[in-house]
C-alpha cells in the first residue's frame, strides 16, 4: 500500500492522543493494507479510519467534482481546517468526536474540554476555536518537534482525512472541504472494509503513487 514508514502515522496519533488525555480500551492500530487481506488483521469492532495520502493533481481535480456531494449531516461533528499543517489534528478530532460512546478521557483532558466547548458550534466556529486552543496546539507541536509527524518526500504534500460510521452511514471527513461526504450505508462489522474500499479509490486515482498509510480506531 505504501512506501511511508509504518510508524510515521501510528506513533504520531498515539503520542498526540496521550498528550491530550485520551485513555480507555479503544485506540488506534496500524492498517497493513487496504485490500481485504490487509484490513482483516484490524481488531473488531472498529469505528474510524484515518488515511494519510499524497495530494496529487488527480486528487485535486476529483475534489472539485465532489464539491456538490457535500452533506450537511446534523448528527456529525465536523470542523474546517484553517491552520496550515493541522490536517492531522483535524482528522484526529473528527475520529474521536464522532465516537463519544467509545472514548474515555482523563479528568483534565484538553481534548474533552475542547469538544464540550465546541459541541454546538458551526464548523467555522470550531475551526476558530481550534486556532486559539493553546493546549491542543502545544500537544501537536511537542510531537512534531520530535519529527514523528513529519512526512516529507520529493516535495509532495500529504494530507489526513477520516472515515467514520455515524448511525449506519459511512462518512468521509476532510477539513479542506465544506462538509462531510456520505458514501452510503455501513454496519459495525463491515465498516472497516467499507471505508477501505473508498480509500482504494484514492490509490487508484493516484495512478501508481503508493505512499499511503492508515490507522483504525478500534477496541483493543
Amino acid at each position: 500500500m505504501r512506501n511511508l514508514p509504518v510508524n510515521v502515522l501510528f506513533d504520531c496519533v498515539l503520542q498526540v492522543l496521550s498528550g491530550l488525555g485520551v485513555c480507555g480500551s479503544w485506540g488506534f492500530v496500524d492498517v497493513l493494507g487496504l485490500e481485504d487481506e490487509g484490513v482483516s488483521s484490524v481488531p473488531s469492532p472498529s469505528c474510524a479510519l484515518m488515511l494519510l495520502f499524497p495530494l496529487t493533481q488527480q486528487h485535486e481535480s476529483f475534489r472539485q467534482q465532489q464539491a456538490g456531494k457535500v452533506s450537511g449531516g446534523t448528527d456529525l461533528y465536523f470542523l474546517k481546517q484553517t491552520v496550515v499543517n493541522s490536517c492531522g489534528t483535524v482528522a484526529l478530532l473528527h475520529a474521536v468526536a464522532n465516537n463519544p460512546t467509545h472514548i474515555e478521557y482523563d479528568g483534565d483532558s484538553a481534548l474533552k474540554k475542547f469538544l464540550d466547548e465546541t459541541a454546538n458550534m458551526t464548523p467555522a466556529q470550531r475551526a476558530t476555536h481550534l486556532e486559539n486552543n493553546q493546549a491542543i496546539r502545544e500537544a501537536h507541536d511537542e510531537v512534531a518537534a520530535q519529527g514523528q509527524c513529519r512526512v516529507e518526500a520529493d516535495n509532495v504534500n500529504f494530507h489526513f482525512i477520516t472515515f467514520v460510521n455515524v448511525k449506519g452511514q459511512l462518512y468521509e471527513l476532510d477539513g479542506r472541504m465544506e462538509g462531510p461526504v456520505n458514501h452510503g450505508t455501513t454496519k459495525d462489522d463491515s465498516f472497516i472494509k467499507d471505508a477501505a474500499r473508498v480509500c482504494r479509490g484514492f490509490v487508484e486515482r493516484a495512478e501508481g503513487e503508493v505512499r499511503f498509510s492508515a490507522v483504525a480506531l478500534c477496541h483493543t
